[in-house]
């Protein structure tokens, strides 16, 4: 039935632009898609929810930020919007799912395409309480044309966009570009100004980005939701962040470099659990040296 909600089979739902179902905020925007396929709770696409995004190559520290973000938002039950691609867009789902949070996928392929294929048990996991989302017909595969197009779409249906990690020529700058012609808001994660995987988010933040400085600020901006830090759990440490978290509660206020030494281990890997500690709110740094997180 023409405007309407239809099926072309018990799990793909073809919502066409003058249907009820169809974002408002979607169709608003320039070159809105005639059609969305979908499968999953097409509810979801008329919710506020904030899309968290990044390039598909990442450092660490984006992985775990990109995972925390997806957990925050989804506790405040926003939902989360990304492209299911590898690097940024999959760990911003999988911190959105392992709390049991709604995640909205938009593909860059036809709805019964998985890309990448490594990536079939979150399109599963996002398929049960989330849902699945493309402007493509089933069966069309990715190309250098479908990949970029979606991504209006992934920032047309948000109300907020995260771009977490993102090289100078990253896919998620096109999205940011979207999401400013559309009049949304649009944050970035400061990043290490020699870092390659920052220079696209660094720069964003020199146009005009909110930088985005907790997990918990875009819940909180979006939805009113207070984040309270909770204290560490010294059971949810590991093994290396247990001891370079011991030694840090005995000295509060040491260096690195006396961090590295006490243990006998690489600077680099304890500057690595340091970011860990850091994101999951044991510690902070402040000029050079580390802190215990009050």
């Amino acid at each position: 039935m023409e405007g309407d909600e239809h099926s072309m089979d018990d799990k793909i739902k073809i919502i066409d632009i003058d249907s009820d179902y169809y974002p408002d905020n979607l169709r608003m925007i320039r070159n809105p898609p005639e059609r969305l396929y979908c499968i999953g709770n097409v509810q979801l696409l008329k919710k506020r929810s904030v899309a968290v995004i990044g390039s598909r190559k990442y450092t660490l520290y984006g992985k775990i930020v990109s995972q925390m973000i997806g957990k925050e938002l989804a506790l405040a039950k926003i939902p989360v919007i990304s492209g299911l691609a590898y690097g940024i867009d999959s760990f911003s789902h999988e911190g959105t799912v392992s709390v049991g949070g709604e995640a909205i996928a938009v593909l860059g392929t036809g709805i019964d395409i998985i890309y990448p294929v490594r990536n079939a048990w979150l399109y599963k996991a996002i398929k049960k309480r989330g849902v699945i989302v493309s402007e493509y017909p089933p069966g069309t595969s990715g190309s250098k044309f479908t990949f970029p197009q979606r991504n209006r779409i992934i920032s047309g249906l948000a109300e907020a966009v995260v771009v977490v990690e993102a090289g100078l020529n990253s896919g998620s700058l096109l999205t940011a570009e979207y999401a400013n012609e559309q009049g949304k808001t649009v944050y970035a994660v400061p990043g290490n100004i020699n870092s390659q995987f920052s220079v696209g988010t660094n720069k964003l933040i020199k146009d005009g980005a909110i930088p985005m400085i907790s997990v918990g600020e875009i819940a909180a901006d979006i939805a009113g939701y207070e984040h309270v830090p909770t204290k560490i759990e010294e059971k949810s440490l590991g093994g290396d962040e247990l001891r370079v978290y011991d030694v840090i509660r005995k000295c509060n206020g040491c260096t690195i470099d006396f961090v590295a030494h006490n243990l006998n281990i690489n600077a680099g890997k304890v500057s690595a659990i340091l970011t860990v500690l850091e994101i999951k709110g044991a510690i902070i740094t402040y000029g050079g040296k580390v802190f215990l997180a009050k």
